[in-house]
């Protein structure tokens, strides 16, 4: 069997993941303005709108992921 996780050590892990995505994220978005700026096509707002997805997907992690307090 597995060894448990502490709430310390998932929450070390969720933000390692959480920054992985962010920087996906962000780093598809430079691309894509690159690509736009560069070409003035279509090609480079789908490419911005795919990372602006990625940072959504990030949001709804982080939301459901921890507790809000009301």
């Amino acid at each position: 069997m597995g060894r448990l996780l502490s709430r310390q050590e998932e929450f070390e892990i969720l933000k390692i993941v959480i920054d992985k995505i962010l920087l996906l994220g962000f780093a598809i978005m430079g691309y894509g303005a690159y690509v736009l700026y560069n070409s003035g096509g279509s090609q480079g707002f789908f490419v911005l709108i795919t990372g602006v997805g990625i940072l959504l997907i990030a949001a709804v992690i982080l939301l459901t992921g921890f507790e809000v307090a009301k």
